[in-house]
């Protein structure tokens, strides 16, 4: 295991949960997240356990080693379609003895008084999207509860499961160095074992986005949010809970599971609406997508056992692209026998000569016998490094 808590030799296979009603849409969001006035819970868990056992006879005999109930907001479910989907893949596949079952919540009262039930359902992780500790910035982002409230949830969180997360947005408009520290002190104050922060990001068809194009928003200068990132990663350092991924930071041994089962380019299933995927199965990798809108999924699975919409065949190419983009936000960056793994050769024999010297010698990428990873430097520029790395 790494410092940062990462586990190299756990080949890890997750499950991806997909629950994608909120009660409002938030101004920032582009997730597939969708408002309704009511929800048939016994409906939509009949479904999801349908498509789980689909899926299930395709991928027999793994070891799964994570659950991630994500959204939309998951603490919206009923706590018994919870408990019933944790069930099934408990039944489906053989499950780690430290199988880790996130579910992500949001911090208003009506949600935080399920977390026990959640526990009871099966929930060791819960993930909490407090987005700020500050009720001017809360408003802004569109969220329905108070900073008060959060801190109320993450005190409830720990009561009733051994592994608390919670997100923190940041480079919001005209936010400064200063107020932006007293956030994060107050964030540190409550002792988490893994944070998740954030920058601010406009995102095309959202309301936010359409509100710079009215000049309605203006985002914080580029190098204001550079040197808010450094100070962030500093500050966490400091704290004790080092980045183990470009917006993620725990103490040792607490980094979230699933997610470094994306970062590190290892099989995962998704299911419900808009869910992704990616699962090998006779030595070739399928990425599959189901269908986003969640009526049109509902009904697909009613009808054939499945919303699969896309389940396409990737090539070495394809392969590599997705793993250099997912493993390089790493801050231990890929490892050589996950390339060899995947790829079956060195890095340096699949991807450009002349651009990974270039980027070594500008001090942005690190290559050695351990693998590849990006530099402090090169995690500030990561987007530009990738698009010049792989372009």
């Amino acid at each position: 295991m790494s410092e940062n808590g990462e586990d190299r030799e756990a080949p890890g296979f997750g499950l991806y949960i997909h629950w994608p009603f909120c009660r409002a849409k938030c101004p920032y969001c582009d997730f597939n997240s969708h408002v309704r006035d009511a929800i048939e819970q016994r409906r939509w868990r009949t479904a999801l356990l349908a498509e789980l056992a689909h899926y299930a006879e395709e991928t027999a005999g793994r070891r799964l080693t994570s659950i991630f109930f994500g959204g939309g907001t998951p603490s919206l479910m009923d706590p018994e379609t919870v408990a019933a989907l944790i069930e099934a893949a408990n039944g489906h596949w053989a499950a780690a003895p430290d199988l880790e079952v996130t579910l992500e919540a949001n911090p208003t009262s009506s949600e935080a008084e399920k977390f026990a039930a959640f526990a009871a359902a099966g929930v060791n992780r819960l993930s909490i999207g407090v987005q700020a500790l500050d009720d001017t910035a809360l408003a802004f982002l569109g969220r329905r509860h108070s900073a008060a409230e959060a801190l109320a949830a993450v005190a409830l969180a720990r009561q009733a499961v051994a592994r608390v997360s919670f997100d923190l947005i940041y480079a919001r408009p005209d936010q400064d160095a200063a107020a932006w520290a007293a956030e994060l002190d107050r964030a540190l104050a409550e002792a988490p074992d893994h944070i998740s922060l954030y920058q601010l990001t406009i995102e095309e068809n959202t309301p936010f986005h359409a509100a710079r194009r009215r000049g309605e928003l203006r985002e914080l200068p580029a190098d204001a949010a550079a040197t808010l990132f450094s100070e962030t990663r500093q500050r966490l350092t400091d704290a004790g809970l080092a980045a183990y991924e470009v917006s993620n930071h725990a103490r040792p041994g607490a980094a979230c599971r699933h997610n470094l089962v994306y970062w590190r380019y290892l099989d995962y299933l998704g299911i419900g609406p808009g869910a992704h995927g990616r699962i090998t199965a006779k030595g070739q990798k399928v990425a599959t997508r189901q269908h986003r809108a969640p009526e049109a999924w509902l009904d697909l699975v009613e009808r054939r056992g499945h919303g699969t919409r896309q389940a396409e065949p990737l090539d070495a190419a394809a392969r590599l692209q997705e793993m250099v983009m997912m493993g390089l936000r790493l801050t231990a960056g890929i490892a050589r026998t996950d390339i060899r793994r995947e790829l079956g050769a060195e890095p340096e024999a699949l991807l450009p000569a002349t651009r990974l010297t270039a980027l070594q010698d500008a001090g942005y990428l690190l290559v050695d016998e351990d693998g590849m990873r990006a530099s402090e430097a090169g995690l500030l520029r990561l987007n530009a490094l990738l698009s010049y790395l792989l372009a």
